[in-house]
């Protein structure tokens, strides 16, 4: 709620830690005391979010390559490389622009009130630098890939600049960050193949639908305070219907990422392939099904919790694909 605050939250202010990062991280230990504000403010110490800005990258890259073993080269492995460095530098830019623009709605809301704008620990001209160099050093990466991939990465920003402030308007900003999240998929598919096909935009639906169950889990932890301030979100949305609301998207994720594996690999004719990357889909949705029967939308720490552990759900489906290209 807003205004409340409990000891641990304010000995995390005083440090100037965010409250909702996993204490002791890195960088409330190791990183020098004057780069820490920036690390922060790019979400460093809570690394979530770069997985799955990145799982999708590589559902595409190693799919791509299992749809064709003969067309791999050493040059995937920088793709495999380039995409963690990107999305690392990407997802740091975006949620420094998230903050610039969501500085007033931080400052009113208890678990973001920390963050290093609304607590003052950096400008907001600061910020805006600081975005850009992260930006700027992305740029230099995707400029390695093929044009098509460099065409794809550029129209991405567009997504990313509209995602702040898509909860103001709709009930489903959680559709426009699954949008911006997921683009990776389409991205490495098209870094390693040269052309964007029908594999990859299932494997970006599937990833769409898979961002709206976490995301949805996540913003059940500022129901109320988003109530008190205007913010729409799919939690606020679905209320007590959010378990039926999650079943759908996790069939949904399944399907069109299943879908995605039969388009991909069905021509080649490898079954073995086929059978690995289908027992990678599945046990992601088994790992869904998991946070579903776990889930109480009413314990912001348990969906706290619930939203992490989907880094473990996005890595099932890679290292399955992984292993379809070495059959």
């Amino acid at each position: 709620m807003i205004g409340m605050s409990n000891a641990p939250q304010e000995q995390a202010n005083a440090a100037g830690e965010v409250a909702d990062a996993v204490r002791g991280n890195w960088v409330d230990r190791y990183a020098p005391a004057a780069t820490r504000p920036y690390l922060r403010l790019s979400r460093a110490d809570r690394p979530i979010g770069t997985w799955l800005l990145l799982l999708p990258c590589w559902w595409g890259l190693f799919l791509a390559i299992a749809a064709n073993p003969a067309t791999a080269t050493w040059y995937d492995g920088w793709i495999f490389a380039g995409c963690a460095i990107g999305a690392f530098l990407m997802r740091g830019a975006g949620c420094t622009w998230n903050d610039i623009t969501d500085r007033e709605f931080d400052g009113a809301v208890a678990r973001t009130a920390s963050r290093p704008i609304p607590s003052g620990q950096v400008s907001v001209k600061g910020a805006v630098i600081w975005m850009a160099v992260q930006a700027l050093l992305a740029f230099g990466i995707l400029l390695t890939f093929n044009v098509p991939a460099i065409l794809l990465g550029i129209a991405s920003l567009v997504l990313v600049c509209i995602y702040p402030f898509a909860k103001r308007v709709t009930w489903w900003p959680q559709v426009f960050l699954g949008l911006a999240f997921n683009w990776g998929a389409l991205l490495a598919w098209t870094a390693h193949t040269g052309s964007l096909s029908l594999a990859p935009v299932l494997l970006y639906l599937g990833g769409i639908a898979w961002t709206l169950f976490y995301d949805t889990i996540y913003a059940h932890q500022d129901r109320e305070d988003d109530a008190l301030i205007g913010i729409k979100s799919t939690a606020r949305l679905f209320g007590d219907k959010t378990r039926l609301w999650l079943r759908g998207f996790l069939i949904l994720t399944v399907l069109f990422i299943g879908a995605g594996v039969l388009v991909a690999l069905v021509p080649g004719g490898n079954v073995f392939a086929l059978l690995l990357a289908f027992v990678g889909v599945w046990a992601m949705g088994w790992h869904l099904s998991w946070q579903l029967l776990r889930l109480d939308i009413n314990d912001g720490a348990l969906c706290l919790r619930l939203f992490r552990s989907n880094r473990d759900a996005g890595l099932i489906p890679v290292l399955f694909f992984a292993a379809a290209t070495l059959v």
